[in-house]
């Protein structure tokens, strides 16, 4: 019997990195997973590599009702026992170069959207179920050019915080995974020789000096949607190979 038998966990943003990773794994350990994603391409490898249990669908974070169809599937499947809100996306710029347009886009996307997921997917959690979602380390960094996707990922942290306060009389845990430099898709908008020299850079300033993978902070993920982790709740748990140490 795996952590997962018998359990039902949805995963936003699954078809690369991260959350592929927890998917994956998730399903190896028995649970029904219900993914989604954008890319048209990557839902359909990913409903390759998951189970003939597993839902996998189109749905986008930034929409005007973020949350409709999720709501929908999981009804079709009964309710949730775990809830990853994973899903996001990162740009970077000089302060002066912020618009409107880009900090709604981003507000919409790595803000707005969980928050309305989690909002109206609250009844179907199962009494006793896990919440978890992931923010940054860039919200603890100050770095001059992420300070949109800092303060969208500091937002996040601190909706956790009250979300476990809210949930906590129902048994629900809410706790944020916060990956440092991780081997993911996520950097993909830097031109290959610049993602290059920055996580070189990056790598020499770390505790353990390299770039973490995927599966590494998937299983930390995982920790906290499983019963392993029945007395943790508003937490942080960073993965990081102690980058906010230094």
């Amino acid at each position: 019997m795996g952590r997962f038998s018998g359990k039902n966990i949805l995963i936003t943003g699954a078809t690369s990195g991260i959350g592929r990773a927890g998917a994956l794994r998730i399903a190896h350990e028995g649970g029904l997973v219900i993914a989604t994603g954008r890319n048209a391409a990557k839902l359909a490898a990913l409903r390759q590599e998951l189970p003939d249990s597993a839902r996998v669908i189109y749905n986008d974070a930034a929409a005007p009702e973020p949350a409709a169809e999720l709501v929908a599937l999981v009804s079709e499947v009964g309710s949730l026992d775990g809830l990853w809100l994973n899903a996001g996306y990162a740009a970077v710029g000089e302060v002066a170069q912020v618009t409107a347009a880009a900090f709604d886009a981003m507000m919409n996307a790595n803000v707005r959207g969980p928050a309305l997921q989690l909002a109206q997917l609250s009844a179907q959690l199962n009494d006793g179920a896990s919440v978890v979602v992931t923010a940054s380390t860039s919200a603890y960094e100050g770095a001059a050019i992420a300070s949109l996707y800092a303060a969208t990922k500091g937002a996040l942290i601190s909706l956790a915080r009250c979300w476990a306060s809210a949930l906590g009389p129902r048994g629900i845990r809410v706790n944020t995974l916060v990956p440092g430099p991780i081997a993911t898709p996520f950097r993909d908008f830097m031109a290959p020789s610049l993602r290059a020299s920055f996580e070189a850079e990056v790598a020499g300033r770390l505790a353990l000096p390299r770039i973490g993978t995927a599966e590494e902070a998937a299983a930390v993920a995982l920790f906290l949607l499983s019963d392993e982790a029945a007395f943790v709740t508003g937490s942080q748990y960073l993965v990081d190979g102690g980058l906010t140490l230094l």
